[in-house]
């Protein structure tokens, strides 16, 4: 990582993209127009800051390239932190956006009959495979993780498994799909993260961004 590279902040893209905009105007970052511009296939935006880019990427991956020094700044819900568990990852604020949980869901028919205490060996549906085996780890079941990336509802349904692992806003993507939410292992917001070999090396460049996230995200 050089240390007279232009600082890279990394943002997820989707849903939580929206609510970090306002953010990004509170602490004067203006990215160029095509930022905004949905249909753009542009990934790296300059911005009105000299020496400070935006790259606009899933959010699993927000978290690697801030990990491995691809950029320096970022924007992860702390589900992605928490699955992954890099050491180079540094997260100080808490953003307060992108509220949710993650859940242990079940079809509804099932749950009445189920009695979770006498589980010993569950088969579960998840893009969470590390949090999940962790948590069920932790009271003595053993989880057997299939990976998924999405379409986690139709796991039960066509008989991939019988529960999953999965983020939990409103519940009603569960609701439709005949899902009842069994526990919660773990809730959700968006963090603001940094590189620690960055802030180490750039720490006059990179603690005010830090400063400032979190002066806004107290306001709120």
């Amino acid at each position: 990582m050089r240390a007279n590279q232009p600082l890279v902040l990394a943002l997820p893209k989707g849903r939580i993209l929206k609510e970090v905009k306002p953010l990004l105007d509170a602490v004067g970052i203006a990215p160029e127009p095509a930022f905004d511009d949905p249909n753009a296939r542009q990934l790296r935006f300059s911005t009105n800051i000299d020496g400070l880019s935006i790259i606009r990427v899933r959010s699993f991956d927000v978290a690697t390239f801030v990990a491995f020094g691809a950029a320096h700044l970022g924007v992860a819900g702390n589900d992605v932190l928490l699955e992954f568990d890099y050491a180079e990852l540094y997260s100080p604020v808490d953003l307060g956006i992108g509220h949710c949980h993650l859940a242990v869901a079940a079809p509804r028919d099932m749950v009445d009959s189920d009695d979770p205490s006498q589980w010993s060996h569950i088969r579960v549906a998840t893009k969470y495979p590390e949090i999940t085996r962790r948590h069920f780890a932790a009271r003595g079941v053993q989880a057997e993780c299939i990976k998924l990336n999405g379409a986690m509802e139709l796991a039960p349904t066509l008989g991939l498994c019988r529960r999953i692992v999965d983020l939990v806003s409103t519940g009603a993507t569960l609701r439709e799909n005949g899902l009842v939410e069994v526990e919660k292992i773990a809730d959700v917001t968006s963090r603001f993260v940094v590189n620690r070999a960055a802030l180490k090396t750039r720490p006059t460049e990179i603690q005010p961004w830090i400063d400032r996230f979190r002066e806004v995200a107290d306001a709120a």
